[in-house]
């Protein structure tokens, strides 16, 4: 069965536990694989950081550099696994949070990265 999409989550999620995801984009913006891809219907994607409060810890750079590094990967998974890089939900209600930076989550598949 083909990959349906990609899920979103952040490192304080309490299932997460060092595991559950398939990569881990930390605070810089490095991606780090997972040895598996552990889901048969979603990819996992995990970011370093709480965005279950407001974002004052990080500087605005450094978090748009992270979900850069995001969208590079949805992208490149995407194209991969033949994947629509738009089907990328959050884990559940409260993961990634609600301050977790949607709108900077821009994909555009047809003209690469933005």
């Amino acid at each position: 069965m083909p990959y349906q999409g990609f899920i979103i989550h952040t490192s304080v999620c309490p299932s997460i536990n060092g595991k559950g995801f398939d990569f881990w984009i930390d605070a810089s913006g490095t991606t780090h694989a997972a040895p598996l891809l552990t889901d048969p219907e979603y990819i996992h994607l995990c970011l370093e950081g709480d965005f279950g409060k407001p974002l004052t810890a990080a500087p605005p750079a450094q978090i748009k550099e992270q979900v850069f590094s995001a969208c590079r990967l949805i992208l490149d998974l995407a194209a991969l696994y033949s994947i629509s890089p738009v089907i990328v939900k959050p884990h559940n209600d409260s993961c990634p949070g609600p301050y977790f930076p949607w709108n900077e989550l821009v994909l555009y598949p047809g003209d690469g990265y933005h």
